[in-house]
């Protein structure tokens, strides 16, 4: 029998293209043989949209958002798309491959959960507190995880005392500093600052996506990076280093201009690499994680580590960083995919041992 694989991708997010290629990527490396795949297309305006099953691969990202045909569903009725006409399950497990709001943050998550639906990553824990970088910094604080400067602003806060918060930016963090939405990945609406006026354009920018941002302390040092893979026993893969051709690693570095190289294995000594590999597994574990994170680190020429963040559901395409990191470590993309299904369905059965009465 195959395993009836749902794939969630599209979502009501800023990052709903670069969910839609990591969907392209997996949908051509399954193997057919072995999975029964049914696309379910969320929009840019939250509409779900159940497609025809797959039985081979699909050419283009185009194909993915219009071949959608059999239901279409509010947010509201989307548990239907997961049932079958008798109320049972029409999917063995799910894969959520969403990136950003309202996908990678734990509201599907919770759909999911409240379904009884194995599905692929991290929980609802997991995956909220990774989502706002804000959150996931003060969980790393309290594990005594090695950290760079950081404050933080709510919209209505900075709309009243403006100058106030860039004085505070600048008496505790300094230039250069980043700023960032919360809640946000793929380096949508990042700005790198070095004076005020840089300083005051950040905010605005980082306010149109997110009700909340960071402000980071800018350190020069090498960006590296950390595959996690697994649930109560994660392992890591090895290392890779992220290079900038331009001023720091933004969306069009990542996704449109190639102006980046990846380098895997990254050079960096053992006890380095060591550093960073126990830095990421109590990362993992402080969230309570499951399935897969990446890890993403600074590290200067003096050999200080610090974390900067970990994604919950990092880019997937075969060209992405995390399944490069895994394809060095000796496990290729269409086995990573397999061995993500495999952890989400066990941990959903490990999840069947909970009592819910006394």
């Amino acid at each position: 029998m195959k395993i009836r694989l749902g794939l969630l991708y599209g979502g009501k997010s800023a990052e709903h293209q670069v969910s839609l290629r990591t969907a392209l990527a997996v949908i051509n490396a399954l193997n057919h043989e072995k999975f029964q795949i049914h696309p379910i297309y969320i929009t840019v305006e939250g509409e779900w949209i159940k497609g025809p099953i797959l039985n081979g691969s699909v050419e283009n990202v185009k194909a993915l958002q219009f071949s959608h045909t059999e239901s279409i569903s509010s947010a509201a009725l989307a548990p239907t798309l997961f049932m079958t006409t008798n109320n049972e399950s029409a999917l063995d497990v799910i894969f959520p491959l969403l990136h950003g709001p309202n996908g990678e943050d734990g509201t599907v998550q919770g759909l999911l959960e409240l379904l009884n639906l194995p599905y692929v990553g991290n929980g609802v824990l997991a995956s909220s507190a990774g989502m706002d970088k804000v959150v996931m910094k003060n969980i790393f604080a309290q594990a005594g995880l090695p950290q760079v400067k950081y404050v933080w602003f709510i919209r209505s806060e900075w709309e009243a005392q403006q100058e106030e918060a860039y004085v505070k930016v600048e008496k505790e963090i300094g230039y250069p500093c980043f700023v960032k939405p919360a809640n946000l990945g793929s380096s949508v609406g990042i700005s790198k600052c070095m004076n005020r006026e840089q300083l005051t354009e950040a905010f605005q920018e980082a306010f149109q996506f997110d009700r909340k941002v960071i402000i980071e302390e800018g350190v020069a040092a090498r960006e590296i990076e950390l595959g996690v893979l697994g649930n109560d026993s994660p392992e890591c893969s090895v290392a890779g280093e992220i290079v900038p051709k331009v001023e720091f690693y933004d969306y069009k570095a990542k996704y449109e201009d190639g102006n980046t190289a990846l380098i895997i294995p990254a050079d960096i000594k053992e006890e380095e690499y060591k550093i960073l590999h126990d830095m990421a597994i109590k990362a993992f574990k402080a969230l309570d994680g499951s399935g897969l994170v990446r890890a993403d680190f600074f590290l200067t020429k003096e050999g200080n580590a610090y974390i900067n963040e970990v994604n919950t559901m990092p880019g997937f395409t075969p060209v992405s960083m995390f399944p490069l990191l895994w394809k060095h470590s000796g496990v290729d993309y269409p086995d990573l995919i397999e061995r993500l299904v495999n952890l989400g369905m066990e941990r959903h059965d490990e999840k069947q041992r909970i009592r819910y009465t006394f």
